[in-house]
């Protein structure tokens, strides 16, 4: 089984989509893309597995990606927003209507910057406190929405760093990766539910999911605006493109006297993939990808 991405060019680049049970790194420079083709993946989900997909936004200095706007325009989907602090409850969970959202950014408008070494010591551990209090509401989002069938998910906002161990998002991104989605769902429950875990034990099997079916697009801002430059950046260790099972590039290349938008599939473990350096515009309806160069 493959997840397709919305865009039937880029599924035949692909060798069929993208594969569950893994991680998609769609990693450019600002603009050029990444949240579009997010939006062409989880408005796919609708028609594949009969659930849209979700999206997770990290941005944490200022405005979200306009997912909700960009949504509306392509897809005419009207994007329901989870409050801030809702509440985490079981019979919210249980709840289709309080559970089912969209789109979750826990850091809206924070005016927090994005590595250790932007905050005094004082600000660090208000930063902590904060980064706590947020986890259970990253848990619940996703685990709410996993319980009601949401099998894709995007998260976006990321934003460049020197060093991606002084990452405050890579490193939410890490837990979000590894004790959410790579986990059994009750564990999941676990963690969310705690002491009243055991009296929703009934309701936590009866929602079960499989964990190996959902498929994570994780969209990473480069320094690097061209085409040229993503493909020669070198993997570092704990770089989480060493982590990924298929990485898409977006960046800019020169035809000519213009310069144009490409896609390229770096890595795609599991099947052949096509190499060619594919063209796209973005339009009011999203991605369109034209002929390889």
């Amino acid at each position: 089984m493959r997840y397709r991405t919305g865009l039937a060019s880029l599924d035949e680049l692909l060798g069929g989509g993208l594969l569950p049970g893994t991680m998609t790194v769609v990693m450019g420079a600002t603009g050029i893309g990444k949240t579009q083709l997010g939006l062409h993946f989880a408005e796919a989900g609708r028609h594949q597995e009969g659930e849209a997909g979700l999206f997770f936004d990290l941005t944490s200095r200022g405005d979200s990606q306009n997912h909700a706007g960009y949504a509306e325009r392509m897809f005419d989907w009207p994007l329901r927003v989870r409050p801030k602090d809702f509440p985490v409850t079981p019979e919210a969970i249980w709840n289709r209507e309080s559970a089912r959202w969209d789109y979750c950014h826990l850091f809206d408008r924070s005016g927090r910057r994005v590595t250790r070494t932007d905050l005094d010591t004082e600000q660090w551990q208000e930063w902590k406190i904060e980064f706590n209090r947020k986890l259970e509401q990253a848990i619940a989002f996703f685990y709410g929405n996993f319980v009601h069938g949401v099998r894709r998910c995007v998260i976006d906002g990321v934003e460049p760093v020197e060093r991606a161990s002084e990452s405050f998002q890579l490193h939410l991104f890490d837990y979000v990766y590894h004790q959410i989605l790579h986990k059994e769902s009750d564990w999941v429950a676990r963690d969310l539910f705690r002491v009243h875990f055991r009296e929703n034990e009934a309701a936590v099997a009866a929602h079960a999911y499989d964990h190996d079916r959902l498929c994570c697009l994780f969209s990473y801002t480069s320094h690097e605006v061209l085409l040229d430059e993503l493909i020669a950046r070198p993997i570092e260790s704990g770089d989480e493109l060493s982590n990924a099972n298929t990485i898409i590039l977006m960046g800019k290349i020169r035809d000519g006297a213009k310069i144009r938008r490409a896609l390229y599939v770096a890595k795609h473990r599991g099947s052949a993939c096509r190499e060619e350096i594919v063209p796209y515009e973005i339009t009011d309806t999203g991605l369109v990808l034209q002929d390889p160069l």
